[in-house]
């Protein structure tokens, strides 16, 4: 069977497709270089993840850090990544259960940084909670 947190990440990588720009661009957890030519494109990593038993309900509670990296290339990376970042975020958010599988997911912050290859580019990395919850002796069910 398939955990929440991964019904919860392909919920992810589904709800992104169509984001301004990227097109089918959208990788998960790429180990890969990103190629001028897959560029821009998403980059989805989930990165921590904290639980919480609520033994009054027999579940765990828990919350999934996620970082949804956008990979441009040009001369001010930062404003190429920009449209597409409202994109995704609307996309993101406008099914807050992410298709049933979350309680909520909410934005925790930005991060840029730039780099020089064969052209100049950036990775902005934008970073979500998402809150969802498990029966206590099932990660599969809520």
């Amino acid at each position: 069977m398939t955990t929440r947190r991964e019904h919860i990440i392909d919920a992810v990588k589904t709800a992104l497709a169509g984001t301004t720009s990227v097109g089918t661009r959208i990788f998960r957890s790429r180990t890969t270089a990103i190629t001028r030519e897959n560029s821009p494109c998403l980059l989805i990593e989930a990165t921590s993840e904290t639980a919480e038993q609520k033994a009054s309900l027999a579940a765990l509670d828990f919350t999934l850090d996620v970082t949804i990296s956008i990979i441009t290339r040009g001369d001010v990376p930062d404003e190429l990544a920009d449209p597409i970042d409202e994109s995704l975020h609307a996309r993101l958010v406008s099914d807050v259960t992410l298709g049933g599988y979350a309680m909520d997911i909410v934005r925790s912050g930005t991060s840029w940084e730039k780099f020089d290859a064969d052209q100049a580019g950036g990775v902005s990395t934008c970073s979500y909670s998402i809150r969802y919850r498990t029966a206590i002796n099932d990660l599969t069910t809520a």
